[in-house]
């Protein structure tokens, strides 16, 4: 079997097995069970998956060595099997584990030497590495089969996804339920962002945010937002002028940039702007900051020197819960689709930007505000 047959064998057994463990082993079950629950990490499961991947296709090898950077014959790349097999894997079914590598994080990366359970991985939760290279190491002087502990794995996550999926049906009912209370107010629903931006590990929220506005009101003004960047995609990276991009309706050139900050924006920020501003053409309009942070005088006075020597682009800096609460009032009887637009964006998101908590901690939140 190839790799992707091999995977699609494992998940069937997995859900075969899903309400009971095939592993008798009472520290194995726990190991696994910790590394697949860590939610803070999820780099440790998807390294298991890409090793185990690796020693199902070719048993030769040593599942603690996915590096080719280590000398032998039993030794292969880990980050071969992840990109070019598990990321299609895991979207297919919709597993709780970050989309992208776990060969480029900082822990993993340009390591030289087997993941034996002497080597001291630098990270957070430590917990976390030293159970996962006891998992490989388990594998390697076999006391578990490399199938079987990939059906294990691949079974806890298979029952994670239920309990995330179960609590967002059981909170998406609380909230249909409430749906014939009377509408939130605009000042109600800034309350509730506030609440939301509040939460852990909240840098895409403004993002979406503002892209919200444009969905609920982009036909009153005859603008559209375009698709949205990954949340850690580099505008070089992309060709892209800010976070949001608005063009008018029927024209793709962009007359409106969004750029977010969850700091400060500073002299650098609007240096940095006017340079991308000058490589565009055709010409936009308006290059706006959104911030979380206070908003320095001086540095808004800088931004708003630029208009003439552009020849007539604004550069100016917005407060984001200003700016919001501005947006509702203005388009008061557009409150509730701007709300059910945020919602949207929030839940369509991957959890490597919006995490499965913060889409809960908004569904929560939500309930809690319109039950009153």
């Amino acid at each position: 079997m190839n790799p992707e047959q091999i995977l699609a064998a494992i998940y069937q057994q997995a859900k075969l097995k899903l309400k009971k463990s095939a592993v008798a082993d009472a520290d194995l079950r726990e190991r696994v069970e910790y590394v697949c629950r860590c939610m803070s990490n999820r780099a440790g499961v998807r390294l298991l998956i890409s090793c185990l991947l690796g020693k199902l296709d070719n048993p030769a090898v040593d599942p603690r060595k996915p590096y080719t950077e280590i000398d032998g014959d039993d030794c292969f790349s880990g980050r071969t099997y992840d990109e070019h097999y598990i990321t299609a894997f895991i979207n297919k079914h919709h597993l709780p584990v970050n989309p992208t590598t776990a060969f480029l994080t900082p822990t993993l990366r340009n390591i030289a030497r087997p993941l034996t359970v002497d080597v001291e991985l630098v990270g957070r939760p430590r917990e976390l590495y030293r159970q996962t290279l006891q998992l490989l190491a388990d594998v390697a002087e076999q006391r578990i089969a490399a199938d079987a502990l990939l059906v294990e794995i691949i079974r806890n996550l298979l029952l994670i996804r239920q309990e995330q999926q179960t609590r967002m049906n059981s909170l998406l009912t609380s909230l249909k339920q409430s749906a014939d209370a009377v509408p939130l107010s605009s000042e109600a629903i800034v309350t509730l962002l506030k609440q939301h931006l509040a939460c852990k590990n909240s840098s895409r929220l403004p993002v979406l945010m503002v892209a919200a506005a444009y969905q609920a009101v982009g036909k009153c003004l005859a603008e559209k937002v375009l698709p949205l960047n990954s949340h850690n995609a580099a505008d070089l990276q992309t060709g892209a002028l800010g976070d949001i991009e608005i063009c008018l309706e029927n024209d793709e050139a962009v007359v409106t940039a969004y750029e977010m900050k969850m700091k400060r924006v500073t002299r650098e920020d609007i240096d940095a702007a006017v340079v991308k501003i000058a490589r565009t053409t055709p010409k936009i309009h308006n290059y706006l900051f959104i911030t979380t942070d206070e908003i320095d005088p001086v540095v808004s006075e800088y931004a708003a020197s630029f208009y003439e020597k552009t020849d007539g682009i604004e550069i100016a800096i917005l407060d984001c819960i200003g700016f919001l609460r501005h947006f509702l009032h203005f388009f008061h009887r557009q409150r509730a689709a701007y709300l059910d637009a945020y919602q949207n964006l929030v839940l369509a998101e991957p959890t490597s930007a919006v995490s499965q908590s913060l889409k809960e901690a908004f569904l929560a939140l939500r309930q809690t505000a319109e039950s009153g």
